[in-house]
This record gives C-alpha cells, structure tokens and sequence, in this order.
C-alpha cells in the first residue's frame, strides 16, 4: 500500500515538477523589452498576463508606445517587470549587395608591446610597465587627443618630458598613466614601446536600407581587431561600393570566403557612426535600393519568426544579390542583443556548390521569411560550414535607433 501511494505521489508531483522547471525557464529567458505590433497581444508568452506597471485595467494587450508592466503567471503570482514596446509597421529595403567599410580608430589600439634598444641594452616596454594593457585605445598623450600613429609618434618625440602622461579607454573607462619614454639607439627616435593600430577595411554584406532617414545597417556583428578580438571603437567610416570577384570555398575546419574590391573608392555611399556588437550602421549620400529586389518589406518580430523554411540573399558573384534557401534550425531567448539569435542552415544546392555554405564576407545578409525581413547571417561553424548564426532583426533595429 505504501509503495503504492508512492507511486501516486511520483506520477503526481513529477509533471507538476517538470511544468515548473519549464515554466521558469521560459519566465527567465523573457527579454527586459518585448517588442509587439501596435495594438496586438504577445501570443508567444500567452500563459503569462501583462499589465500597465501601476494599473490593473488592462490584459494582454498594451496600446501605447512605450510602457513599463508588470508580468505575473495567470494574472496571480507577480514575476518580473519589463519595457513592453508597440512597434509602428517598419519597412526596409532588403540588403544582400556587398559593401566596402573602411574605419579609423578613435586614438590608436594597443595591440602589442615592445622591447626597445637602448644605450643602456634592451629596455622592456615602458608602457607594459606602466600598466598599459593589450586591447587599449590610447586617446590622448599630455591632455592632448591622438589622432592617429603618426600622430602619436609625433607627440612622443616633440614632447620636451621624460615622462607622459597617457589617457586610455578600457572597458568604457579613462585611466591615466605615466610612462617613461626611451630614446631608442636603432633610428634615434623616442619611444615607449607600442604596437598599434589606427584602421580597418573589409568586405560584408548590408543588411537593409530605411529610406524615411536614410540610415543602413550592415554585418549583423562587430568588427573587431584581428589580433586583440576587442570591439573597434570608431572615429569615423565609411561605406564603400564593391563587387564580388572570387570566392573561396569553405569546407569543414577552413571557413570560406568572399573576395572582393572596393569600387569608386573615393567617392564613398555612405558615413558609419556607430559599430556596435549588432553590427555597424550610418547614414547614406545616395539611394541604397537594391536594384534586383527594389521593394521594402516589412520586419518580423520575434514572435513572429518559426523554425522551418526561409531565404537569405546575398552576393556570390559580381553586386548582384539572389536569393537562396536556408533552413531556420533553433530559435534562442536573448536577455540582451547580441549577434547568435538564431541557428540556420544553408539547404540551396546553389549556394553549397559555390561557397560550401555560409562563409566570411557573407555576415549581414538579409534572412527574409515569409516576406519580412527577420535577421541577418553573422557566424559560421567552422567544422559545419553550412551552419552558421544569424541576429534578429530587432536587435540591428535597436542598435540603429530606429526602435
């Protein structure tokens, strides 16, 4: 009788147990802002209520712009508060073209130190001894802004100090250092043994046009520095018109990529202002409609995107983008933006045969579903070439200020 409760009270507490876990898991993963269409309700959190922050008047659906609510389970148990944000229909040019991004640095980055030879022998970096780390932007020597290397280099050997004093950013942070600087025996020049970097260029793929401002978002990710893998921190960029010339196939434990070459260098399309871990986004001087797909279409929200078919277009050859199919897998809960929201596949015998799959230069490839626009490509597997990330569109949308 007593193994017989015990199977009653297991068969009992264990899916209640397995609803709970489950439950919680979902309730944590919900993001701190839920984006939803202006006067809908949030049918992907349907077993949870939303109510106005200091009000008891409304259920499920919110109608104004931006507020803050309370979120409980079946209206009872209170479990956390987010920003619920009615979104307008937004509609953008699709991408898929590839693009030129040149960038300066704002100051220089550290990406290295130095021993320096001396009349005395062989000095350690002085700036390594100072404090300076990998991965620094080395903003201003004497209160005065660095422009570029050249212009650090300058401002070290005019300086009439031994010693100076450098500002760096870490982190978002300024700190002050002091740093000795050695005059070297090789070329008779000051120095305080540094290795930088003041700029970048590549190739990667635009994402979208919004015309009503003229702004464009690109890559779907950061760029960073090849040797530090920090978040470049810009002073200025450009977007540049380029063409597709060859592409190098990927295949398992190599990735691919796309080679291509800046066209009218000169005279650039577009100013980029912000590189964010979404991507880099600015505003255009010319009209980036894509000529092969020249109507906007619609974003899809979060709730709105399903695992199952969809289409990317990208660029393989030539600035002409088409259209290929993909495979959307997994779908993540994102607490904050970042750049792998989504695990696709690439299902196109097209593209296989060209590219192996997803491969560099490819990130910011528009993945449209449905006939909206819902991401972008960001990642690729390196040892599954066909698989790779992609971004919601929402978070490239955020980053841009246009949500």
């Amino acid at each position: 009788m007593k193994k017989i409760k015990l199977i009653v009270l297991y068969c009992v507490l264990t899916p209640i147990i397995i609803m709970s876990i489950l439950t919680y898991n979902r309730i944590r993963n919900i993001p701190k802002t839920i984006f939803i269409r202006q006067g809908e309700g949030i049918s992907k959190y349907s077993f949870l209520s939303f109510k106005p922050y200091e009000s008891s008047n409304s259920r499920n659906k919110v109608n104004l712009k931006k507020d803050k609510v309370n979120v409980s389970i079946l209206g009872i148990l209170p479990v956390k508060t987010v920003d619920l944000q009615s979104v307008p229909k937004i509609k953008l040019y699709p991408g898929g073209q590839p693009v030129g991004i040149k960038l300066s640095t704002k100051g220089v980055l550290i990406v290295g130190f130095s021993d320096i030879n001396a009349l005395q022998g062989k000095v350690p970096s002085p700036a390594a001894k100072a404090g300076i780390q990998i991965g620094d932007s080395l903003v201003k020597v004497n209160n005065e802004d660095v422009l570029n290397s050249k212009d650090l280099s300058n401002k070290i050997s005019k300086s009439k100090k031994e010693q100076l004093y450098l500002t760096v950013e870490r982190k978002g942070k300024l700190i002050e250092k002091k740093v000795e600087k050695i005059k070297s025996e090789d070329d008779e020049s000051y120095k305080i043994g540094l290795w930088v970097r003041d700029s970048t260029a590549g190739i990667g793929t635009l994402t979208f046009y919004y015309d009503k401002d003229n702004q464009f978002g690109a890559l779907g990710h950061p760029i960073t520095d090849v040797d530090t893998g920090t978040i470049l921190k810009i002073n200025s960029g450009n977007l540049i018109n380029s063409s597709v010339v060859s592409v190098r196939k990927g295949v398992k434990g190599t990735p691919g990529e796309i080679r291509g070459i800046f066209i009218n260098e000169e005279n650039p399309i577009g100013k980029i202002y912000r590189n964010t871990i979404c991507g880099v986004f600015g505003k255009s001087t010319v009209s980036m409609r894509n000529s092969n797909f020249n109507k906007p279409l619609e974003i899809g929200l979060r709730n709105e995107i399903k695992i199952g078919k969809a289409q990317i277009l990208t660029t393989v050859n030539g600035d002409k983008p088409e259209m290929y199919s993909i495979q959307i897998e997994k779908l993540f809960d994102q607490q904050e933006p970042g750049p792998k929201s989504m695990i696709i596949r690439v299902t196109d015998e097209r593209l296989l045969n060209k590219t192996g799959g997803i491969v560099q230069g490819m990130s910011g490839s528009p993945i449209i579903q449905d006939g909206k626009i819902v991401g972008a490509v960001t990642h690729v597997l390196v040892n599954k070439p066909e698989v790779g990330y992609g971004i919601y569109i929402e978070w490239m949308l955020k980053s841009a200020g246009i949500l």
